[in-house]
């Protein structure tokens, strides 16, 4: 009876705190709880904390993101989450006030989520008549590229954290753009440098039937080319069926025939990669966007004071925190550098300081984040991850290059076909 009454309790207490999106259990939020109030008391006896000089300087920041439809899930297991982001602007915010209290300089946020009924467009316009000029955005490449060509666009500027399409930072760059997330070339490129030091140079290529699949596909195939990697096989998935019935028969009929030492897979929604693993017709290891993954962030990452950072957030959110958070925290503390460096929020120094030599961030990445002044991307280190595990971080140990390592990792200064960025 006992066993059965456990059960009833945790039933009723899923809907109300869910836990499935959080991923703690009650005795957690009881006890973040209790701490959350400890904290809030301790606080309160210290009374509220005030700026050490006057404010004389406010910068707003809106966080701009679009609403989606919720695709089928590949498991029941999997959170469907509607505030990423959110929490990593919140802490950058807290970040930024602990030099701000001391400078005058105060932080201010906004988030807006567009509805899937209301115009994006509009809604962006709106937000720059009403004198809004930093923006962090979660949205997808189509309506960046919408957004950032705008007229009212050109006084703004925009910081990117989740689009990876490499036309984002070369034919289609803009100047007012700033991208966080590595791009799909700089992914394709830290993997492929771990792969050739383990010496899998053989591999069989799994494209999926997306837009977004094929096009970090090309990416792959040109860091082969460029690492002198041979795809023995390359063939595109293209079944229909539901796969968690029909993965023991329809995978190892799939795979059979080639001859490869890593299955290579460009899947980037997950509608059948996580299906691969260990139903391959011979025992390969897997990786691209599956298996062993290259990410900006993520949760196994503990090195360079990142369990600081896990904790931070978990702490705030319930949750772990996710490559869009981590990219809306980067965005929001680079403007964060910015302004204290400067003393100003006047666009045009903040973005000359940003693509100078002397800009720099400390990013739980173990150097100093940076931008490419040719194209707006982010340069940082690649942590390459298993689901439950730290493996390696890009760029690999004997990669050199005359200005920063960073730059064996997508598309280089004499490579860019960007023109919007002054050199």
């Amino acid at each position: 009876m006992k066993f059965f009454f456990i059960l009833t309790i945790v039933v009723l207490f899923i809907p109300g705190e869910n836990l499935l999106t959080r991923e703690l259990s009650i005795k957690q939020i009881e006890e973040r709880k209790k701490k959350d109030s400890e904290r809030e008391l301790r606080r309160s006896k210290k009374g509220k904390k005030i700026f050490l000089k006057e404010i004389n300087l406010t910068t707003e920041v809106v966080f701009l993101t679009k609403e989606r439809e919720v695709p089928p899930v590949l498991s029941n297991l999997d959170p469907i989450l509607d505030d990423e982001g959110f929490y990593g602007i919140e802490l950058a915010k807290e970040d930024n006030l602990t030099t701000g209290y001391f400078l005058g300089h105060d932080y201010k946020s906004k988030m807006i989520q567009v509805s899937l009924e209301e115009n994006l467009v509009n809604t962006f316009k709106k937000l720059v008549i009403d004198g809004y000029k930093f923006f962090v955005v979660d949205l997808n490449k189509d309506e960046l590229i919408k957004i950032s060509s705008l007229e009212q666009a050109e006084n703004v500027l925009i910081f990117n954290t989740s689009s990876k399409e490499n036309i984002l930072r070369e034919e289609k760059c803009k100047g007012n753009v700033f991208h966080i997330p590595p791009s799909h070339s700089m992914l394709s490129d830290a993997l492929t440098q771990f792969l050739l030091k383990k010496n899998w140079k053989k591999w069989f290529l799994v494209v999926g039937p997306d837009e977004s699949d094929k096009l970090f596909s090309e990416a792959l195939k040109k860091s082969a080319e460029k690492f002198n990697i041979k795809i023995k096989e390359e063939r595109n998935w293209d079944f229909s069926s539901d796969l968690r019935r029909t993965a023991q028969k329809e995978v190892p009929i799939f795979t059979k025939g080639a001859n490869y030492d890593v299955l290579i897979v460009s899947d980037e929604d997950g509608e059948f990669g996580e299906y691969l693993t260990f139903r391959t017709w011979d025992p390969r290891p897997i990786a691209g966007t599956q298996g062993l993954v290259p990410r900006s962030w993520h949760r196994t990452h503990e090195q360079w004071g990142a369990v600081q950072m896990q904790n931070r957030f978990r702490r705030t959110s319930g949750r772990w925190m996710t490559e869009v958070d981590y990219a809306a925290w980067v965005a929001f503390r680079v403007l964060g550098d910015a302004v204290t460096r400067t003393k100003t929020n006047d666009l045009e120094k903040i973005k000359s300081y940003i693509l100078s030599k002397d800009f720099g961030i400390g990013a739980y990445k173990g150097v100093k984040v940076s931008f490419r002044d040719w194209n707006g991307q982010m340069r940082q280190p690649i942590l390459l991850a298993a689901p439950r595990s730290m493996v390696s971080v890009s760029p690999q140990p004997g990669y050199l290059h005359p200005f920063s390592e960073l730059d064996t990792l997508g598309v280089d200064k004499p490579e860019t076909n960007c023109k919007m960025f002054q050199n």
